[in-house]
């Protein structure tokens, strides 16, 4: 995703530009407006690289064994990104980032971003290409700007973009890494404190989208105290202290004809949702975040939770009612290399026509460069784990487990 650290690095002849971006294709290709490093290469013409790795090892209860009561041992990579972005002109940019799609299987370098960015004012900008599809705050955060490590596999249904991993053209994909093909026209007005983004993209490809229905999607966001600052209408989970005091109350609509269900038995998918951030810079310098979401999630049309149980397949997407709330609070001493930042989190889910599940999260992140750098320590407690977050026939069925993880962040 985005990158904020901007080290210009000037004196480089544009043989040695060359040099770096070629050897950076070879890599697989990297991405990003802002990424670790950029080359000039004249008053307007710019080149960036980064990367970002984020791995982790967690044990859960119950999940290992013959019998299926031993603790499970799984080390996972989680997440393996090249950065690359550029501008060719005043208002025309460039960004391309790429992903390690099932990574545990091996791995595939896939595309994940690649956008053409006309960039004119604050008030309006044009996106086109893959990127990601204006929703809640948590997908506009990605994995490597949210406040809690594992801030999607222990949170709130997926969106529709998100909802697998590869994209596919057979009825059971609507993108991938909460991206998809499509426009986003964005900005912001009012000294910036009105931002919004709407877009339009595929959406379901094939199956009960017979017609080839395009997905809208729209977000609007008010900042009440400082202006979030990030690169076009993406966000972050918190800013450790650094961007102020922030109070941002957001709205966001995802609709698609046919947007959900099995050929022959389509539905229109709707999914509406808000949430909130507020990080305080208390008196003792310490700070307070606090952050949630509420999502209500439906169909319109012969699918429905029965044809979901008897129609396997296809676009089974969530229906019904979820939120998450987390607050977090980072200690304004430092501790050896870092801050200190423990968290609460609790998430519920209420999908129709199936069983109710939730998860209770605590842990522990130590901040040594803001989002660049983190060590996450974290236990969950729930049902959640063994009903799972994608399942949502009836009758499903799971026991309370405790989970245990610790990731790391690294990205430059």
């Amino acid at each position: 995703m985005k990158s904020y650290i901007n080290h210009a690095v000037g004196g480089f002849n544009k043989r040695l530009l060359c040099t770096a971006v070629v050897s950076a294709l070879a890599m697989g290709h990297m991405a990003n407006s802002h990424a670790g490093a950029t080359f000039k290469i004249d008053d307007t013409k710019w080149v960036s690289l980064g990367l970002g790795l984020r791995s982790s090892f967690t044990t859960t209860e119950g999940a290992a064994g013959p019998t299926g009561n031993q603790w499970s041992n799984d080390f996972a990579l989680d997440n393996a990104r090249l950065y690359f972005a550029g501008q060719l002109h005043k208002y025309l940019k460039v960004e391309f980032n790429t992903e390690t799609q099932t990574a545990n299987n091996g791995g595939e370098v896939r595309i994940l971003d690649a956008i053409a960015k006309v960039e004119y004012n604050n008030y309006a900008n044009l996106w086109v290409g893959r990127m990601l599809v204006p929703g809640e705050r948590r997908e506009m955060n990605g994995p490597f700007y949210s406040g809690i490590y594992q801030t999607f596999g222990a949170g709130t249904p997926f969106e529709p973009a998100d909802y697998n991993l590869t994209i596919k053209n057979d009825g059971t994909s609507a993108g991938s890494f909460g991206r998809d093909d499509g426009a986003t026209i964005w900005g912001a007005a009012f000294s910036d404190r009105l931002q919004y983004a709407f877009g339009f993209f595929r959406g379901l490809r094939g199956g009960a989208n017979v017609n080839d229905n395009i997905m809208y999607a729209q977000k609007v966001s008010y900042n009440f105290w400082e202006v979030e600052k990030n690169p076009g209408y993406y966000t972050s989970g918190t800013y450790y202290g650094k961007g102020g005091d922030i109070l941002t109350i957001s709205g966001n609509n995802q609709y698609q004809n046919q947007g959900a269900g099995v050929l022959g038995t389509p539905a229109d998918f709707r999914g509406t949702g808000v949430d909130i951030l507020m990080e305080k810079i208390l008196p003792n310098k310490a700070v307070l975040t606090l952050e949630g979401d509420y999502k209500n999630y439906g169909f319109n049309g012969a699918y429905n939770e029965i044809a979901r149980n008897t129609k396997p397949g296809g676009f089974d997407m969530f229906a019904g009612q979820a939120y998450d709330v987390s607050g977090m609070y980072m200690f304004p001493e430092k501790l050896g290399y870092g801050f200190v930042q423990p968290y609460l989190r609790y998430v519920n889910i209420n999908p129709n026509g199936s069983t109710n599940r939730n998860s209770y999260q605590t842990g522990i992140n130590y901040v040594i460069d803001g989002h660049n750098a983190v060590v996450s320590l974290n236990y969950i407690y729930g049902d959640m784990a063994t009903k799972g977050i994608t399942n949502y026939t009836a009758g499903v069925k799971g026991d309370s487990a405790s989970t245990l993880m610790l990731g790391f962040q690294w990205q430059i």
